[in-house]
């Protein structure tokens, strides 16, 4: 199902079933949706597609439709909003995200399918990825310290493994633990940073997986700009959840989750003593 879709769309959503497990991606990037081929080509076929229309001023929505897709109307603008409403709108039990330059092998969405299935008790998944767009010594030095920055460094600022927008997936479940908790009304906020901090914050278990692994467009490098807009959001992120829970009792919370509890056993009665 290849579509380009042009600017003014800001979210797709694709569906995948699998078993007892439907997984839905939100593939959230302002522009045409350049991976929905491949999307489409995933060993998983896709059971729905959920696109955001956040202001569109084309016929975006209309190329959406009939790309079979179900189009969801955002007003508020920023992807902050309309990745919060796409993932809203989905209706399976895991839902994985992408943006729309993410490019992904054909079994990146059974992957995830079955890594959610071989642990019950995996709230998310991320993984990471290389820029398409960079290739040669430069492109794959670039992608390690952009990835290895955010992962390590995200990660120190969260007090958990953060998930990358670009390639992750978590269970609608815990989507809805914390949605009420996102800052979808703020358009200065990197979205996957701030969902990284609610799932930290409400005790959900996230984890990196090294082999999923996705291309992205290195967009951050195309320009100065980018990269002081970039920071200043992720600053923005760190301050307005900082401002909730400061780092320190952030990784005290974690700790104390980490602790193992003592075991007292039973009780005369059978009861446990716990």
């Amino acid at each position: 199902m290849p579509v380009t879709l042009p600017d003014g769309l800001v979210g797709q959503v694709v569906g995948v079933s699998a078993g007892s497990a439907t997984v839905l991606g939100l593939v959230a990037g302002i522009g045409g949706l350049v991976c929905a081929a491949l999307l489409a080509a995933q060993s998983r076929p896709a059971l729905e597609v959920v696109v955001v229309d956040n202001g569109c001023v084309d016929d975006s929505a209309v190329l959406a439709r009939a790309a079979g897709a179900r189009v969801v109307h955002e007003p508020r603008r920023g992807v902050p909003a309309a990745a919060a409403a796409g993932l809203d709108a989905a209706v399976g039990e895991l839902l994985v995200r992408c943006d729309a330059d993410t490019r992904m092998p054909a079994d990146w969405l059974e992957r995830i399918v079955a890594r959610f299935d071989a642990d019950p008790g995996l709230d998310a998944l991320t993984g990471p990825g290389t820029f398409h767009d960079q290739p040669g010594l430069r492109g794959q030095v670039r992608a390690a310290l952009y990835t290895g920055a955010y992962r390590w460094g995200a990660g120190a600022a969260v007090a958990a493994t953060p998930v990358w927008g670009s390639n992750c997936a978590l269970r609608a479940e815990a989507w809805q633990a914390v949605r009420t908790r996102v800052h979808r009304e703020r358009g200065d906020v990197h979205d996957d940073l701030d969902l990284s901090f609610q799932l930290a914050l409400a005790g959900r278990r996230i984890r990196f997986d090294p082999d999923l692994r996705v291309e992205v467009a290195g967009r951050i490098f195309h320009s100065l700009r980018q990269r002081v807009r970039q920071g200043r959001m992720a600053v923005t992120t760190l301050q307005v959840n900082w401002a909730r829970l400061s780092p320190g009792r952030r990784w005290l919370r974690r700790a104390a989750r980490s602790r193992p509890r003592p075991h007292w056993g039973r009780g005369p009665d059978g009861q446990s003593r716990d």
